[in-house]
């Protein structure tokens, strides 16, 4: 069995009742990328790639599909099942660029797992949960309006609740979480993500303000020099998200103990195969993570879910996926939503997802 075809589609996802806010960016609708792998004997494997805009990171859509058509020529004829040889392929031909080679990489999981009739979790080490936690993420928002949603997001059943600060006056943020947590208390688990919007000063006088208030900071500050700087002034748990860009930031900071746990993003890490070694990693050294994405539809949901299922309960921080904020599926018999705040993990080959196509208009790349 070979690589005989590879097709690259660019897809609009509407944000709904957008635009979403973080600190540093907004976004009314996003652009993600699906890669389509076709196989001689006909097996069919699907990935996405999905960056929040061209700010929220150096990641973004048009650098995708570029990166796509300079690595992707070199993979047509190859075996599919070798994935680390196909990797390494990768890189031979384009340096860098991680979260457009994921897209290949999530769909060569699928495929091998429509190949061996498996589900992916099973692939990666097998499923410790039937339903993976969700968590939800609000916008930068006024602290009413925040705690409102939170109020309602913990009715529906979500057991983790991610409030976006940052790019305003810390002071609104400091409100903005202690009305959130007089209005749920020990309802859903609390993380506060500034997405790098404060300065090492507001993460401190943030920390001292809610002293008394169990909430993770989540990237409080740009870098990771920025925040090792502040660590020790801090009174909450530190876990990094945007800093973790690859597999050498993750043995750096766990060895140097700098976090206490990880925001992690299967498409910025360069797929499932990085996000296997990096769930050992933190395995190893008992640090909690999330299992997630910046963006995207049903098949990267289907991916973030699939790793997901496979983390050790205790250090399992949720999935997140972007079905609570567009409003449509690419597989309408099978898609990736979240019930009473869980996603549940498909048991069906590969992703389990099987994507309509034709929602997708043409190929904006073929290889053959």
């Amino acid at each position: 069995m070979k690589i005989a075809e590879i097709h690259v589609y660019q897809h609009d996802l509407p944000v709904t009742n957008g635009p979403y806010k973080m600190a540093n960016a907004s976004v009314d609708f996003l652009d993600t990328t699906i890669v389509e792998i076709i196989t001689s004997a006909g097996v069919v494997g699907y990935g996405e790639t999905c960056p929040v805009g061209p700010t929220y990171q150096p990641q973004h859509a048009l650098g995708a599909r570029a990166a796509l058509e300079q690595l992707v020529p070199a993979l047509i004829g190859e075996n599919p099942l070798l994935v680390s040889n196909l990797h390494q392929l990768m890189d031979l031909n384009l340096n860098g660029h991680n979260y457009a080679k994921a897209a290949v990489d999530i769909a060569l999981w699928d495929l091998m797992g429509k190949h061996f009739n498996l589900p992916v979790c099973d692939l990666l080490g097998g499923a410790q949960l039937e339903k993976v936690p969700s968590y939800y993420a609000t916008s930068v928002a006024e602290p009413d309006e925040v705690a409102r949603i939170a109020k309602e997001k913990v009715s529906e059943g979500f057991p983790r609740l991610q409030i976006k600060v940052g790019g305003r006056p810390i002071e609104l943020d400091i409100e903005t979480v202690k009305k959130v947590w007089e209005t749920i208390g020990h309802k859903a688990r609390l993380v506060a993500d500034a997405n790098r919007g404060w300065t090492s000063k507001d993460a401190v006088i943030f920390s001292n303000a809610c002293r008394d208030i169990p909430v993770i900071l989540e990237q409080p500050c740009n870098s990771i020099t920025e925040i090792e700087s502040v660590r020790s002034r801090l009174n909450h748990p530190v876990y990094l998200d945007e800093n973790t860009e690859n597999l050498s930031v993750i043995l750096d900071v766990t060895g140097r103990g700098i976090c206490d746990g990880f925001g992690l993003k299967v498409t910025r890490l360069g797929g499932l195969s990085i996000m296997r070694t990096v769930r050992e990693i933190c395995l190893a050294k008992s640090m909690p993570h999330t299992c997630d994405d910046s963006w995207g539809g049903d098949i990267i949901a289907a991916a973030c879910t699939h790793i997901g299922a496979t983390v050790e309960p205790r250090l399992n921080e949720g999935v997140w996926i972007a079905a609570p904020y567009i409003d449509h599926h690419y597989d309408q018999e099978h898609p990736i939503r979240i019930e009473q705040g869980y996603i549940k993990v498909s048991n069906g080959p590969g992703l389990g997802v099987v994507p309509n196509t034709t929602l997708f208009g043409e190929p904006v790349l073929s290889f053959n």
